[in-house]
């Protein structure tokens, strides 16, 4: 009877040191992917917030504003202020065809609008219409500018939210109201919501935009504009067009062509690519960790795989007394392997998502804090192919097992 009892604590002891060893190898396993994908959503959702900064703007836009020379040129001194024109829009799309949108601006800070008794401090820009090429506008009330308000000159304008919420606090549709913005009245035809954090001269919340050659009578700009920016067409890199841009206007104003300081070009193509390689440097990283991660739970399921074909050494000897095939228990023992990260590895990706849900309902901006239904697909085969890769030298040892052998190591 003493024997039986020790037998049954034996197997009793062993079925518990097994339980033990699958439940920090599985939590292994579970702790590695859900870094993995943890990492992966989260990584997602901080671009998606950073690009919804950028939201609305082109990020192949090329800004080019003039400035003093710093190289006398031609009987020019250095220091000389020059100004860039309307008539250096046309310039630009014949000489670079590979430009798709140029248009001019003209900026005035600090300008006082007026409706009735509210009153607020305004950027204004003077714009043609493919300017919302460059910022795209999200209206909310009327409409943008159009080709017949800049050529017949009208006295119209496309006022941001801030200026709205200041100058109508009742709210409501303003199109065909009027406002004073210096001593001009200007018709508002319609009302400008993007919120984007980079814009030019000003954020858009805070601008009035009126029609450009309103905006040259209006503070007496001649022929004359502020800036003028560009884009690309499709497939053009803007940094590639920069020397033949500074070439037009340097051959028109005469500047020296090296002068850098005269004319100063802002490629956003750039600031753009640089958040992307420092996002494709992030998912490396994260991809480096979370697979060196699994990798080590990988490797503490061959180890626990291991150890258990050597303490069932007496029973698979038996198994194969009795006729089971080698092939037989190799699947077993892939089988046991493969279950181990499976179910650990779907506990994490269920975990991970309701986490990820969870830091969506926090955020409340529509920030998708999410992993995608292929990761998710990807995680799973990868699961299953380390699961395999696992139980593989347990499974050929546990094959070579022969039963005189388990019989004598019993």
């Amino acid at each position: 009877m003493k024997l039986d009892l020790d037998s049954f604590k034996e197997i009793t002891d062993s079925l518990m040191r097994n339980r033990r060893r699958s439940f920090l190898t599985g939590f292994g396993i579970f702790w590695g992917l859900f870094m993995l994908l943890f990492m992966l959503g989260g990584g997602d959702g901080l671009k998606a917030m950073l690009e919804k900064n950028f939201e609305g703007f082109a990020t192949n836009t090329t800004i080019i504003v003039s400035d003093l020379t710093s190289k006398p040129y031609k009987g020019f001194k250095e220091g000389r202020y020059w100004e860039l024109t309307r008539d250096d829009v046309d310039r630009l799309i014949q000489m670079v065809p590979e430009l798709r949108t140029v248009t001019p601006i003209i900026s005035r800070w600090g300008q006082t609008a007026v409706n009735d008794d509210n009153t607020v401090s305004a950027n204004v820009k003077g714009v043609e219409s493919k300017y919302s090429m460059i910022e795209t506008p999200k209206l909310k009330y009327g409409r943008y500018i159009n080709d017949i308000d800049v050529n017949q000159h009208r006295k119209v304008c496309v006022i941001g939210k801030r200026i709205y919420t200041s100058l109508f606090p009742d709210g409501g549709d303003p199109c065909g109201s009027f406002i004073r913005v210096g001593s001009v009245y200007f018709e508002v035809i319609g009302v400008d919501y993007n919120s984007s954090n980079i814009s030019i001269n000003g954020s858009a919340d805070e601008t009035i935009l009126i029609p450009i050659p309103v905006a040259q009578t209006l503070y007496r700009y001649g022929n004359n504009v502020s800036i003028i920016c560009m884009t690309g067409k499709t497939g053009v890199q803007m940094s590639s067009l920069e020397p033949r841009i500074r070439s037009v206007m340097a051959r028109q104003h005469q500047l020296d062509p090296t002068d850098e300081q005269a004319l100063f070009v802002l490629n956003t193509e750039q600031m753009f690519a640089i958040m992307d390689n420092l996002f494709k440097g992030v998912n490396f990283l994260i991809w480096l960790v979370g697979l060196g991660t699994l990798l080590a739970g990988a490797i503490g399921v061959s180890n626990i795989m291991m150890v258990t074909v050597k303490e069932r050494t007496t029973e698979i000897g038996i198994r194969r007394a009795i006729g089971a095939t080698p092939s037989e228990i190799l699947s077993q023992i892939l089988s046991e392997s493969v279950a181990l990260t499976i179910v650990s590895g779907f506990l994490s990706i269920v975990f991970t998502v309701m986490l990820l849900n969870g830091l969506e309902s926090v955020v409340k901006d529509g920030t998708p804090f999410q992993i995608s239904f292929g990761t998710a697909v990807s995680a799973a085969l990868l699961l299953i192919a380390l699961g395999a890769i696992a139980g593989l030298a347990p499974a050929l040892r546990a094959m070579k097992i022969k039963p005189v052998d388990a019989m004598r190591d019993e």
